[in-house]
C-alpha cells in the first residue's frame, strides 16, 4: 500500500507567507543558478507574488517569468504582483525544476525550484547547493544527487530497523539471525 503525504501548505496560508529563498552571494563566479526557491504549493498565482516582491528588492523590477509546464498544474499568462502585472511563460525545453526570471533593465536570473512536497532537510541541502557561487551542477544533477542521498538515508533507516527487529547483535557474520542459544552464557549461568 502506498501512502501519499501532502506536505504543501494550504493556499489560504501560503498567500501571506514570505518566499523561501536561498540566493547566491554577489561574486564574479558565474554558476548554473542564482539561487533556489522552495514554494509552498504548486499554484503559481499564489506563489509568484511573494517571490517576485522579495526579489524586486534584491535584483530590481522583474517583468517576466518562465517555467516548465510539467511541474505546475496551471500556468497563468499573467499574475498580479503589487502594482503591476507579471507575465508568465512556459517552455517544455526548460528543465522542469528551473525557474527563469527576466528584467528588461537588469537581466536574467535562474533559480532551482525545490518541489513543495520536499522534506525540509532535503530542501535545505538543495537550496544550499544551488546557491554555491560558481557551481556547475545542473538542475537535473542536483535533483538526482538529492534523490540518491534520500534513498541512501531511507536504506540506512530500513537496515537499522531490521537490525533492531532481529535483536541487534544477534546476527551471524554471514548476515543470518543467530539462535540466541548460541550466544555466550551470562555470568550467572556459569555458577
Amino acid at each position: 500500500m502506498t501512502t501519499i503525504l501532502d506536505r504543501t501548505v494550504p493556499l489560504d496560508l501560503a498567500a501571506g507567507l514570505p518566499a523561501r529563498l536561498s540566493l547566491t552571494p554577489k561574486t564574479t563566479l558565474a554558476g548554473q543558478f542564482d539561487g533556489a526557491w522552495w514554494p509552498r504549493s504548486r499554484d503559481l498565482a499564489v506563489e509568484l507574488p511573494p517571490l517576485v516582491s522579495a526579489l524586486d528588492r534584491a535584483w530590481g523590477r522583474i517583468t517576466r517569468v518562465t517555467v516548465h509546464p510539467g511541474r505546475w498544474p496551471v500556468v497563468p499568462h499573467t499574475v498580479a504582483v503589487a502594482d503591476r502585472t507579471l507575465h508568465v511563460g512556459w517552455f517544455t525545453e526548460q528543465h522542469p525544476d528551473k525557474l527563469i526570471l527576466l528584467s528588461y533593465a537588469v537581466g536574467r536570473w535562474d533559480l532551482l525550484v525545490v518541489p513543495p512536497e520536499t522534506e525540509p532537510a532535503a530542501a535545505a541541502r538543495l537550496m544550499a547547493a544551488a546557491a554555491l557561487p560558481g557551481s556547475v551542477m545542473t538542475a537535473g544533477a542536483l535533483m538526482a544527487d538529492e534523490a540518491a542521498i534520500s534513498r541512501s538515508r531511507r536504506d540506512a533507516r530500513r537496515r537499522e530497523a531490521e537490525w533492531e527487529d532481529e535483536g541487534g547483535a544477534c546476527v551471524s557474520p554471514f548476515g543470518a539471525p543467530m539462535d540466541t542459544g548460541a550466544l555466550p552464557l551470562s555470568e550467572s549461568a556459569w555458577r
